[in-house]
């Protein structure tokens, strides 16, 4: 890392020269402002800008809208018990240990059945089902841990689903949500 870095910040002339290991004698940031603005990539040379833009708009509302449903999905797993919950949880957990390559030429027929194909919508569709699995097995996991004592005590308070989702069990479901976000964010970043 310290010898990319470096050798970014340094004219091509002292590059040349051979000691990777010293820090530039004049620093110069015009690598990265090539790369970053008329750096060709195939066909093109927009530089990364147009690309790194594309990927937040892809990964930031999938790791979100995963992360959000899996934890109504968790919740609703552990403490709202209905008929099928555990067929659901046993597929959900299938869905989990499918690899994404198996899953390619499906998704991408599917987002040309929609209109979606070819868009950064698409990808996101894509990204969120995916990624449904994981999220919910892991918010199930953790809301089992919580004292279904205070569940049931709000409920007979009168309290809702999602009264009891936001006022009891999201303020103490940070570490869980942390977890997701790095887990969710570092994947698909990957992926893409």
């Amino acid at each position: 890392t310290y010898v990319v870095l470096m050798t970014s910040l340094k004219e091509i002339q002292e590059i040349h020269r051979g000691n990777l290991l010293a820090p530039p004698e004049k620093w110069s940031i015009a690598a990265w402002l090539k790369a970053w603005g008329s750096a060709c990539t195939g066909v093109r040379c927009d530089g990364l800008k147009p690309f790194l833009l594309n990927s937040v708009l892809m990964v930031v509302p999938s790791v979100l809208l995963s992360t959000v449903i899996g934890a109504i999905n968790g919740y609703a797993l552990s403490h709202w018990r209905f008929r099928g919950a555990d067929a659901v949880f046993t597929l959900l957990l299938v869905g989990f240990f499918i690899p994404f390559q198996a899953i390619l030429l499906p998704a991408a027929q599917f987002l040309g059945y929609v209109g979606l194909s070819n868009s950064v919508w698409g990808l996101i569709v894509i990204h969120v089902a995916y990624g449904l699995a994981f999220t919910t097995m892991l918010f199930r996991n953790f809301y089992v841990s919580v004292p279904a004592e205070l569940v049931k005590a709000a409920r007979i308070d009168g309290a809702g689903f999602f009264t009891i989702f936001f006022r009891i069990l999201f303020p103490v479901s940070v570490p869980i949500f942390m977890v997701c976000i790095i887990w969710q964010f570092t994947a698909i970043w990957n992926d893409f």
